[in-house]
């Protein structure tokens, strides 16, 4: 509840609106490969991959596929050789393991 100039309480009801970022998380956590131009022209992004870089700079792995109908994205799981490059560039050699 919050005062509004005239000081009479306002109530808001409802539920928050949803960030576009979450609204774009949301939809690669469908599973499904997502168009550069659907997040342009749907979610009314300036730079689709600035948001991609965004969500994978959050930790969340992003693929991106590149063909003749244009550039697509989808949200998978790292395999096992991405994991264990990270860990060896980060902790060095001595914590490394293959994949």
């Amino acid at each position: 509840m919050f005062f509004s100039k005239s000081k009479v309480a306002v109530a808001t009801k409802g539920r928050k609106r949803l960030s576009k970022t979450q609204k774009v998380l949301n939809l690669f956590e469908k599973g499904e490969p997502v168009s550069w131009k659907h997040l342009r022209n749907r979610y009314d992004l300036i730079s689709p991959r600035a948001m991609v870089d965004k969500l994978r700079s959050k930790g969340h792995m992003i693929y991106i596929n590149k063909s003749s109908s244009g550039t697509s994205y989808r949200l998978g799981t790292p395999t096992k050789a991405i994991i264990a490059a990270g860990i060896q560039k980060l902790y060095g050699t001595e914590y490394a393991y293959s994949a």
